[in-house]
């Protein structure tokens, strides 16, 4: 190891590099791009994994909705066009049937109607939920809580509003907790106030109700506007939706081939999407970083074996004053390691400004999906062992062929 601090051998790379100022510079540029475009894209592959995740945050990812709207097929003596609604019976069967597949069931039902408290007034969406609805789409609140079980028991006249409808209905800094506004006339009591989500939202401004409530307010009987579906974990969440409504459409007499009978939106299958094509930027950032690597590195290994060309008269006089085949050996790899590393950590110095610049641009824009750009230390430090590596190996092809070099026959080399 002595040669590694050996001021000759170091001089000696120095004039090498000097000597070939412009070669040297294209090949570390080459080296240089392939673990910036590395860290660049792995930086943005995970940026869009943070911004999707966050996208998704307040949600049960593995999560169905279902409604109903017209029927497209003739069945059972039922025209074509027929409308039907869901029921609370639905939702006891479902419950039951699937028991081992279901973790959360939420009915619901929405309406939209003027909100009033003193003199001041709004339109606004108005839900009847269960507590449950909480687990499926959590609720940041502000101010009190949300809807519990007394309350659907109870069917209390009470509500949790969004904190867009709190500043609209309510001076500012009034506490809103016990205060009572006006939905449809009848008079209901703040309970909680939440924020609402700057993400994937299919409520935003809403007044909750319990359930029960506005069953019994709007005369809803038994129907069911829409409903939210959470499985337990490990359960196939396409097959549960294909046998979800497979059931449903066999209680409400529908043709089981009616494609329009029944809405859903599966969330895990459009999640599992954005998670296929992460994996697959992913894998094409590995590609595509470790290919041009790869490319830098043979660019390496060939100025080194121009370099050896052109250095053979050089290498002959060494040789003929002693100099053994290892420590020229030695001097051509360490050339190789030096070029690689000083490329290697250009790049990974430019690539992190580069996420850096834009992180800070994109930090405070929701309209894209990319936060927080980075990539994880073990990663840089494995691609950059690989990029050593890689430099040594190719390397030996021109310390090699310096090796060979006979000094007679090198002196003699014009």
């Amino acid at each position: 190891m002595k040669f590694l601090f050996d001021s000759d051998t170091w001089q000696e790379i120095y004039g090498s590099i000097r000597k070939n100022k412009v070669r040297t510079v294209i090949t570390i540029i080459g080296v240089l791009w392939g673990i910036f475009l590395l860290v660049v894209l792995l930086g943005a592959a995970r940026g869009m994994e943070n911004g999707f995740n966050k996208l998704f945050g307040n949600f049960a990812t593995n999560s169905v909705f279902v409604w109903t709207q017209r029927t497209d097929t003739p069945f059972k003596g039922f025209q074509e066009g027929r409308r039907f609604r869901l029921t609370m019976n639905d939702i006891e069967v479902l419950k039951s049937e699937y028991s081992n597949e279901i973790k959360l069931l939420a009915p619901r039902n929405q309406t939209n109607n003027l909100l009033v408290h003193n003199f001041k007034s709004g339109d606004f969406r108005v839900s009847g939920d269960y507590p449950v609805l909480d687990q499926i789409q959590k609720k940041q609140l502000l101010y009190g809580r949300f809807l519990n079980d007394n309350d659907i028991l109870s069917t209390a006249k009470v509500t949790v509003i969004s904190e867009d409808m709190y500043i609209q209905l309510f001076d500012k800094g009034v506490n809103p907790i016990g205060e009572y506004l006006k939905i449809n006339s009848i008079n209901y009591k703040v309970i909680g106030v939440y924020k609402p989500s700057n993400t994937i939202d299919f409520d935003g401004d809403t007044a909750y109700i319990p359930f029960t409530t506005y069953r019994k307010v709007y005369n809803t009987a038994n129907r069911v506007d829409w409903m939210m579906i959470t499985a337990n974990e490990g359960t196939n969440i396409e097959q549960m939706e294909k046998d979800i409504l497979l059931t449903l459409k066999g209680l409400h007499k529908v043709h089981p081939e009616d494609k329009r009978a029944f809405g859903s939106v599966n969330l895990g299958k459009e999640i599992g999407k954005v998670t296929g094509f992460i994996i697959g930027m992913q894998f094409l950032t590995w590609f595509v970083g470790i290919a041009t690597l790869i490319a830098g590195v043979f660019a390496i290994g060939n100025i080194l074996l121009i370099t050896v060309k052109e250095r053979t008269k050089e290498i002959g006089i060494r040789r003929a004053l002693g100099a053994t085949p290892k420590s020229i050996r030695q001097q051509i790899i360490l050339e190789s390691v030096f070029l690689t590393t000083v490329a290697g950590m250009l790049g990974i110095i430019f690539g992190s400004l580069v996420l850096f610049l834009i992180d800070a641009a994109v930090s405070n824009n929701d309209d894209i999906p990319l936060i927080n750009p980075t990539v994880n230390i073990p990663i840089i430090f494995i691609a950059f062992a690989t990029l050593i590596v890689l430099g040594t190996m190719i390397g030996l092809i021109p310390a090699h062929m310096a090796t060979i070099v006979k000094p007679i026959e090198a002196l003699r080399e014009e």
